[in-house]
């Protein structure tokens, strides 16, 4: 269809030679425009490679333009371990229970000091240091999203039934290429334990997708999770590290540990942008497996950002 006008406009000014010369470079720099599109990706792709040597570890990332659909991914389809990133869509799974009537963000939830273990990363038990008291499915999300508390992560796992409703609720959602096999606590327990919650950085792209559309939960809970995820206080050097002050980001961390050969399991950030144009760009960065010190990890994660960043707003 587009030829075919093209053609109707270039017999209507054959007999203009001025207008046919301005037609045809008209045609020649739109004939280089896809290219142009590519180099700029390569260019991208190629800085996100050599910032991810810094990591020496391995690096995945995957971003995507929610409004445009335009995508790019270094090592997208490779699978890397989630740590605390799991909470997100453990989060969305609660939100679809309040969504169906089965929970209520009201509803108070019991806390013994048994579900309060004092070797994991827990704001909660900072500050209820002997358990027993009563906190709201809105307060645990809360804790658990924003402050990454383990203990609430396995409190809401409890609600919901344990990993596998998670994992099969995110999966109905047509997001297959990840694994949510074991709680916090079990985590913890043993270090391979952490590879078995994996995600490729596609699959969570396209989960922050169908979250930001608002097609799969409510207005209600899909700005209620927007706003916890923007409240959140780890990672602070990460995607917002080297990006303007100001700019909204609405963003889920996780972190593992350090084996005795000094090599940390992850160090991850994945998140949605809001770009000055008021576009979005869902951006995954996971930094596996890696020898060097936390403020080079973050560091890693903060310069990818920014390249994207760079080159969204160049655009």
């Amino acid at each position: 269809m587009v030829f075919a006008e093209i053609s109707y406009i270039w017999y209507s000014i054959i007999d203009n030679p001025m207008a046919k010369l301005l037609f045809a470079g008209f045609i020649v720099i739109l004939s280089y425009l896809p290219q142009i599109t590519n180099a700029q990706k390569d260019s991208l792709r190629f800085k996100i490679e050599q910032i991810s040597k810094l990591s020496q570890g391995s690096v995945g990332v995957a971003i995507l333009n929610i409004e445009t659909g335009d995508t790019l991914s270094f090592q997208g389809e490779k699978q890397f371990p989630m740590q605390s990133v799991f909470k997100f869509p453990i989060a969305m799974a609660v939100l679809n229970k309040v969504d169906s009537g089965k929970l209520s963000l009201s509803q108070k939830v019991h806390i013994g000091t048994y579900s309060l273990p004092a070797n994991i990363w827990s704001p909660i038990r900072v500050k209820y240091p002997k358990g027993n008291i009563d906190l709201t499915i809105s307060e645990l999300l809360s804790y658990t999203v924003s402050q990454s508390d383990n203990n609430g992560c396995d409190i809401l796992l409890d609600l919901l039934g344990g990993t596998k409703s998670v994992e099969d609720y995110i999966h109905s959602l047509g997001v297959m290429h990840i694994a949510i096999a074991a709680t916090e606590k079990q985590m913890h327990k043993g270090w391979n334990v952490q590879y078995k919650n994996w995600c490729e950085p596609l699959a969570m792209t396209k989960l922050l997708d169908i979250f930001f559309k608002g097609k799969i939960l409510s207005k209600s809970s899909t700005d209620f999770l927007w706003k916890i995820m923007e409240e959140t206080t780890t990672g602070k050097n990460r995607i917002k590290g080297l990006l303007p002050i100001g700019t909204q980001v609405a963003h889920k961390t996780g972190t593992g540990g350090v084996n005795d050969k000094g090599m940390n399991s992850a160090t991850n950030d994945v998140g949605i942008i809001t770009l000055p144009n008021g576009n979005h760009l869902a951006i995954v960065v996971y930094v596996a497996n890696s020898y060097a010190i936390e403020k080079t990890r973050d560091a890693v994660i903060a310069k990818i950002a920014k390249a994207v960043w760079d080159n969204a707003c160049s655009k």
